[in-house]
C-alpha cells in the first residue's frame, strides 16, 4: 500500500473559477486539525459572534418611548426623558430618526436639543457630523445677548447634579429696566472704581484714606462681588475680576482664616459665579479651597468644625479667645459644601458639613432655640451662653429652611426643626412695645433665661426668611409675623435723623409714662456698617407679595446711603446715625465686601420691574447673597 495522502482539490469550472471544496473534504480537514487548533478556532468564532450581536443591539435599540402626552408630565420629568434620548444618540454615535414629540422648554430650542446633527451629502454619501460641546459653548459665548435665555433662570441647572465635564448654561440677565436700577449700578461702579484704584486684590477698601484692609488676604471684595457684577451685566468688570481670580487668587499662604466667613464669601462667591457664567476656573478654585477647609471638620473629634484653619498647612483650631465655635458659624456651611459636592461628584464635602446638621438636630434645645456657642471637642452646646437671633445665632435658623429648600424639600428633620424654632421664637423672644405696639425680637441671657429687649440689625434678615418659608408652603402665620417685624425694622431706619439704622436697637416693652419713644439707641450702638439684612428682607417680601411699599422703603434707604455714606472713593461705614448732618456721622473709613455682594445686589433686585429677576424657585441664596441652584434631593 502506497504511503500518501489524497487531496481532493476542486477542478476549474468552465469560467476558470475554482469550484468550492466538497463538504466532506472540509470535514476531513477539520478532523486533521489538532485539538488545540480546533479549540482556538471555536473561541475566536464565539468572540466574534458575541461582539457582532452586542453592537447590532446597540445600533438597533429604540430610543426611550415618550408618550404622546409628554407635555402633561412635570417639566423636570420631561427634561429627564429628553436627556436620556440625547445621551443615547451621543453614545451610539449615529443620528436616530424618531417620531417622538418635541418637548417644550422655557429656554431656547438650541439649548434643549442634543449637539447639532447635520447631514451633508458628499460624493453621494451621507456624513453624520455631531458637533462637540465645546463648539456649542463657544457659540453661546459669542451670543451674549441671545433672547432665548430669559431672566437668569437656568432651567438645565435646576434639580440635577451638573458634573464639570457637561455643558453649563450661561445665564444672561437683562440690562437695568428703570432709573432706580441704573442708580444702583452707578453706585456699584463708584465703589468698584475706588476699590480698583486703591485696594485691588486686597480684602476691603478704606475709601477715605485711599488704602486697604486685609482680613484674610484673599481679595474678598473681588470674589464677593463676582455674581453682583454678572447680574448687573458689567462685562468689562467681570472679565477683569475673572482674570484676577485665574492668575492671582492663591490659597497657599500661611495665614489663618475663619471657616464660616471664607465659606460664605469666597466658596459661595466662586460657586455662584460658576453657576451663572459657566466658567470652569471658578469651580477649580472652589474645589481647591474646599479641600483646604475640610480639615476643620475631619480633625475635630466630634465632627463639629473648628472655627479657624491655616489654608497652607491645613491645620484647624479653635479661636485664640475661646475653645468654642459659634453655633451660627458651624451650621451655616452646608449650602456651599453640598453644592461643591454636587458640582464635583465628591460626596465628602457634603457629608462632612451635613454631619454637623444631623448632630445639632440630636442635641437638646429650648423649644427649638439654641445657645450661641458649641464646643468642637465635646460636641455639646455651651449652655450658659445667650440665646438670640443676632450675632452668632442668626443663620442657624436661616440654613435650616434653606437646606430643606436646596435639597428639594426632601429632608424632613430640617423643616421640622425650623418650624419648632419659629414657635420657640414666638414663645420666648417676641414682645411688643406699649405705645406703638411694634413687634420686636429680644434675647435670652445665658443660664438665667432673663429677657433682654435688645435687637441687632442682623435680626432683620428674619422677615425675608419667614416669607421664603411661606412661599415654599409653610404656614401663613409665618408671613404675618414677617410683615409685622418688617414694620419694626423699617422704623429702626425711619426714626433715625439720618434714615439709617443703628447696629443695635433697644425697645421698651413695659409701660413707662415718662418714656417718649418705644425704641432708643445707645451711643456705642449707633454705627451703621452698610449692612444688607433689611434690604434682603425687602426683596423677599416684594418678590413674594408684590407690595410696592417695600420698593419705596428701599429707595428711601438707598438715598440715605448716598447722602451719608458716599465719599470720593467709595462708600464708608459711619459711627453715628443719630444726626441729620453729614459732618457729624463720624465716618469709619471702611467698605466691607458685603456692601457690594449683598446690599447693592439686593437693592438692584428690589428695584427690578421683573419681580423674579432672580427666581427663588430656581435658586437658594446663601447667607452672603450668593445664589446656588436648587436640587431635587
Amino acid at each position: 500500500m502506497a504511503d500518501y495522502v489524497a487531496l481532493n482539490i476542486g477542478k476549474p469550472s468552465a469560467g476558470g473559477q475554482m469550484r468550492s471544496l466538497p463538504r466532506r473534504s472540509v470535514w476531513r480537514w477539520w478532523n486533521q486539525l489538532s485539538r488545540f487548533q480546533r479549540n482556538l478556532i471555536c473561541m475566536i468564532s464565539a468572540i466574534t459572534m458575541v461582539t457582532i450581536i452586542y453592537y447590532w443591539s446597540l445600533l438597533s435599540e429604540p430610543l426611550i418611548d415618550i408618550d404622546q402626552n409628554v407635555e402633561h408630565l412635570p417639566h423636570q420629568q420631561q427634561k429627564k426623558l429628553h436627556q436620556q434620548n440625547v445621551n443615547k444618540i451621543i453614545e451610539v454615535g449615529h443620528v436616530a430618526v424618531s417620531d417622538q414629540p418635541q418637548i417644550n422648554a422655557p429656554l431656547s430650542q438650541d439649548l434643549q436639543k442634543p449637539p447639532q446633527q447635520n447631514l451633508q451629502e458628499k460624493d453621494n454619501k451621507v456624513e453624520v457630523q455631531i458637533e462637540g460641546e465645546e463648539s456649542r459653548r463657544k457659540d453661546l459665548a459669542e451670543k451674549e445677548d441671545v433672547e432665548d435665555i430669559q431672566k437668569g433662570k437656568p432651567e438645565e441647572l435646576i434639580g440635577q447634579v451638573v458634573p464639570p465635564d457637561q455643558v453649563k448654561v450661561k445665564v444672561v440677565f437683562p440690562p437695568p429696566s428703570n432709573e432706580k436700577q441704573e442708580a444702583v449700578v452707578a453706585a456699584f461702579k463708584h465703589a468698584w472704581k475706588g476699590y480698583r484704584t486703591y485696594a485691588w486684590g486686597h480684602d476691603h477698601l478704606k475709601p477715605i484714606s485711599g488704602g486697604y484692609h486685609d482680613w484674610f488676604g484673599l481679595g474678598l471684595t473681588i470674589i464677593d462681588a463676582l455674581d453682583t457684577i454678572y447680574i448687573m451685566g458689567l462685562k468689562e468688570e467681570f472679565k477683569e475680576a475673572k482674570s484676577w481670580v485665574e492668575s492671582s487668587l492663591k490659597f497657599n499662604t500661611y495665614n489663618d482664616v475663619n471657616l464660616f466667613e471664607v465659606t460664605i464669601r469666597v466658596l459661595g462667591g466662586l460657586l455662584s459665579a460658576y453657576h451663572l457664567s459657566g466658567e470652569e476656573i471658578f469651580l477649580e478654585k472652589a474645589l481647591d479651597l474646599g479641600e483646604r477647609l475640610l480639615p476643620c471638620f475631619t480633625k475635630s473629634p466630634s465632627g463639629i468644625p473648628y472655627s479657624d484653619v491655616n489654608l497652607a498647612s491645613q491645620t484647624a483650631h479653635s479661636p485664640k479667645w475661646s475653645p468654642d465655635s459659634s453655633t451660627s458659624e458651624v451650621t451655616t456651611l452646608q449650602l456651599e459644601f453640598r453644592d461643591l459636592s454636587r458640582c464635583t461628584h465628591d460626596k465628602k464635602f457634603e457629608e462632612s458639613a451635613f454631619k454637623v446638621s444631623k448632630h445639632v438636630h440630636e442635641l437638646p434645645k429650648t423649644d427649638g432655640l439654641v445657645p450661641i456657642f458649641i464646643n468642637p471637642n465635646t460636641g455639646w452646646f455651651h449652655s450658659y451662653t445667650d440665646i438670640k437671633l443676632g450675632a452668632r445665632g442668626d443663620s442657624y435658623y436661616e440654613y435650616l429652611l434653606k437646606q430643606w429648600i436646596q435639597t428639594g424639600k426632601t429632608i424632613d428633620f430640617l423643616k421640622n426643626d425650623y418650624l419648632e424654632a419659629i414657635e420657640g421664637i414666638k414663645k420666648w423672644l417676641v414682645r411688643r412695645t406699649p405705645k406703638s405696639n411694634l413687634l420686636f425680637i429680644g434675647e435670652l441671657k445665658g443660664g438665667t433665661k432673663d429677657f433682654v429687649p435688645k435687637m441687632d440689625h442682623l435680626v432683620c434678615y428674619l422677615p425675608g426668611t419667614l416669607a421664603l418659608g411661606y412661599h415654599h408652603g409653610l404656614p401663613e402665620h409665618h408671613l404675618k409675623l414677617a410683615e409685622e417685624l418688617m414694620e419694626t425694622c423699617y422704623q429702626t431706619y425711619a426714626q433715625r435723623p439720618s434714615f439709617l439704622a443703628p447696629e443695635i436697637t433697644f425697645f421698651r416693652f413695659q409701660h413707662d409714662v415718662a418714656a417718649k419713644d418705644d425704641m432708643y439707641v445707645k451711643s456705642n450702638d449707633a454705627h451703621n456698617l452698610l449692612r444688607p439684612e433689611f434690604i434682603e428682607s425687602l426683596w423677599y417680601m416684594y418678590q413674594i407679595t408684590g407690595n410696592t411699599t417695600y420698593q419705596d422703603w428701599g429707595w428711601s434707604i438707598f438715598k440715605a446711603f448716598e447722602k451719608f455714606t458716599k465719599v470720593d472713593n467709595g462708600y464708608t461705614s459711619i459711627g453715628n446715625v443719630n444726626t441729620r448732618y453729614v459732618d457729624e456721622t463720624r465716618p469709619r473709613d471702611m467698605m466691607e465686601s458685603f456692601f457690594l455682594s449683598e446690599t447693592l445686589k439686593y437693592l438692584y433686585l428690589l428695584f427690578s420691574d421683573d419681580r423674579e429677576l432672580l427666581d427663588i424657585d430656581k435658586y437658594v441664596i446663601n447667607s452672603e447673597a450668593h445664589p446656588l441652584p436648587i436640587y431635587t434631593s
